[in-house]
Parts: structure tokens; C-alpha cells; sequence
């Protein structure tokens, strides 16, 4: 296993002779010398440089941190050369797990950079361990929580927080990705079914994405213990904003203030769960509002839970486009937010209008079938 460092700092056709290193680069050579990790190294810089290796087949099954730099226009030529070569290059990244750090010169832009390469990579095959990004905005004050938690500088906080994502991904293996279901699977006990939960809130006769997910369920028949839980028709409440104290307190006892459906079924089947399918129509470009009442409910049990086991998967209808702004969405609140792992091509995109049209798409049931193995295989490799 290599570890593959892609250094997005500036554009190929530049003059680079005489410019000394970025913020950023000196943040990753520090964040490196003091890390612990025990593999070969190597360091590509600009887009031609990524796209040779990939070419080349050198990206796959391997790990690989992205690292971009962004001026006050949030925008880097070579990380959408990038992307141009990740989006249309689904296997590029197969077997691979990777990481993304973005340093800004501005307050904006960073994260948005971040969802869309992990979002890309992750269509070409990478996974993505729990929390991937580390961002560095201009002045550095998003770090303040974490300096103040290390009793660190804001700078320091930066490195420390490029050690230890460096260290996850060069970590990360097919254990931490359900390896022992996938080695119990094997030896044909039933107990060792990754357990999946399917949260949904669409009309079960008229929603195509919901009968999406039954075509996929019917694949995993006997292959995974699978449970349901509706969310409709106001069922769940949407987050308060307690403090933070208030919220730890209800969390430390699997519940939140608001109670309901949330803490009677959803906790208990979020914490017994291997698996989190969120079926998501695209309601104006954006999950409904009943799965981001979910999504913001999490938090009090995210709190003192630890998710970084479970993986999230997502089926995204859309009546008309907009299903990768959904996805990243997705990415940004469950992986990077609440720490679930994002498995290789973890979303199933579609575009149907009418009720009843998805199942009649070209090519439909194909698609199908390989979304729901892809929930009880595992690809990941040392």
C-alpha cells in the first residue's frame, strides 16, 4: 500500500521557479514529520501528474490525500481538471481510500471544494473514512474550537488536524469497513447479516425513490437484516438548538428533548445498524425537509455514539437534475459532519418525473442489483 499525496497548488502552465512553499505545504511537511504512518509516499503535483498515475492504474487500491489551495476567488484550475478526469473515470479510484485538505485565502469556498472532490473520487471508486476534510480558511478561525480543545495555536490546531487525518487514511482498512460481517458472512452465521436501516419519508405507492430502494431490498433478501422506518407527515420535529450542555446530557441517554419517533425508534436503530440508506427525493435541489429534520436530530446521539463504523449509502430521484447537489449534501451532514464512512459510489443518482417511471428507466434494473451488492461487499484492500 502507497500513500499518494496530489498537490493542487497551482496551474501547470505557471512559473513555480523561486516560489517558496504555501501555507499549506508547510502545514502537510510538519503535519508529516510528526506523523506516525509506515508506508511509501509520493507526492504529485498539479493535474497531468494525477491524471499519468491514474492512467497508469497507480491510484487504485492504494491511499491518497488531495490537497488544494484556493485564492480569494475559490477557484483552482487544477482541481477541476481534476474532477474533469474523476467524472468520467468511475473506476480511476477503485479499491483506494482517501482524504482532502483545502487551505483558502479567503473566509469562503473551502468546503465547497472539498464536498466536490470527495463527492467525484467517490464516484471513481474512492472511499472515504468519516470526517475527510480538513479545511483552513484565510484567517484560520474555524480552528478555534480545536485550539482551544489541544491547547493549541490556531496554526498549531491546523497541523495537528493534517496529522491526524493523514494518519486515518493511511490507517484505514477492511476492518473498519465491516470486515469481520464480510469474514462471518463467510462462515454462513446468519447474526453476522449487516444490519441496514432504510429511513425514508415518501408515499410508499407514489415515490420513485422508494421503490427504488424495494427493488434493491429485494437483493438483499436474505443477505442483510433489513429495517424501515417512515418519517412522514411530521413525525419528527426539527432540532431546537439546545446548548451544547443540554444537548450532551439528552444524548449521554440515547435521547433528545423533543423525543418522539426519534428516540423511541430511530436511536435504537441507528445505534444497532451497520448500515444508514437514506431515500431522498430532490425536493428544490435539497433533501426533503423531514430527512433534514433527521439529519439534525443526530446530532444529540452523535454526540456520544460513535459512528465511524457505520456506512452511509443514499438513492437520490430527481424530477428534473440536481441529484449530485443532493449527494453532496448528504456528504457534507452524514460523512464529514457525523463521521459514517462513505463507501465507493455510495449514492445511486436517477432522474424520473412521473410516479412509476424509475423502474422503467433504461438500464434500471442493472443499476439496481449493483447498488444493493455494493451495500454487502466490500472492496476496500490493504
Amino acid at each position: 500500500m502507497d500513500l499518494y499525496l496530489i498537490k493542487l497548488s497551482c496551474s501547470d502552465d505557471c512559473d513555480c521557479t523561486g516560489r517558496g512553499p504555501s501555507r499549506m505545504e508547510k502545514i502537510i511537511a510538519t503535519a508529516l514529520a510528526e506523523s506516525s504512518i509506515n508506508c511509501h509516499m509520493e507526492v504529485l503535483c498539479g493535474s497531468r501528474a494525477f491524471i499519468a498515475a491514474a492512467e497508469a492504474e497507480r491510484l487504485r487500491n492504494n491511499r491518497i490525500i488531495f490537497a488544494a489551495d484556493l485564492d480569494e476567488s475559490g477557484v483552482n484550475i487544477e482541481a477541476v481538471r481534476v474532477l474533469k478526469y474523476l467524472n468520467t473515470h468511475y473506476e480511476a479510484l477503485c479499491g483506494s481510500a482517501g482524504g482532502v485538505i483545502v487551505d483558502g485565502a479567503g473566509e469562503l469556498f473551502t468546503k465547497d471544494l472539498g464536498r466536490r472532490i470527495v463527492f467525484s473520487a467517490n464516484m471513481a471508486g474512492c472511499v472515504f473514512p468519516g470526517k475527510p476534510l480538513v479545511e483552513a480558511t484565510g484567517s484560520l478561525t474555524n480552528f478555534a474550537v480545536s485550539a482551544k480543545l489541544w491547547d493549541e495555536s490556531l496554526e498549531g490546531a491546523y497541523t495537528e488536524s493534517c496529522r491526524l487525518l493523514i494518519e486515518k487514511v493511511t490507517s484505514f482498512n477492511e476492518s473498519d469497513y465491516g470486515g469481520e460481517v464480510q469474514q462471518a458472512n463467510q462462515s454462513g452465521t446468519d447474526s453476522s447479516k449487516p444490519k441496514v436501516l432504510a429511513i425514508h419519508a415518501g408515499n410508499r405507492e407514489t415515490s420513485n425513490s422508494f421503490s427504488l430502494w424495494r427493488k434493491a431490498a429485494e437483493y438483499l433478501k436474505g443477505r442483510a437484516d433489513i429495517e424501515e422506518i417512515s418519517i412522514r407527515n411530521g413525525q419528527v420535529l426539527d432540532c431546537r438548538g439546545c446548548r451544547y450542555e443540554d444537548c450532551l446530557h439528552f444524548g449521554e441517554n440515547a435521547g433528545c428533548f423533543y423525543g418522539g419517533v426519534m428516540v423511541e425508534k430511530v436511536y435504537p436503530a441507528i445505534l444497532r445498524s451497520d448500515v444508514l440508506v437514506l431515500i431522498c427525493p430532490n425536493y428544490n435541489d435539497s433533501v426533503s425537509a423531514n430527512i433534514m429534520a433527521f439529519i439534525n436530530r443526530l446530532t444529540a446521539l452523535f454526540r456520544t455514539s460513535d459512528f465511524s463504523r457505520k456506512r452511509i449509502y443514499a438513492i437520490v430521484v430527481s424530477g428534473y437534475s440536481g441529484g449530485d447537489i443532493v449527494a453532496q449534501q448528504i456528504i457534507g451532514a452524514i460523512n464529514m459532519n457525523k463521521n459514517f464512512i462513505l463507501p465507493s459510489h455510495f449514492a445511486m443518482l436517477e432522474t424520473a418525473n412521473d410516479p412509476g417511471t424509475a423502474l422503467k428507466l433504461p438500464g434500471i434494473e442493472e443499476r439496481t442489483k449493483a447498488f444493493a451488492y455494493r451495500i454487502i461487499s466490500y472492496q476496500i484492500q490493504d
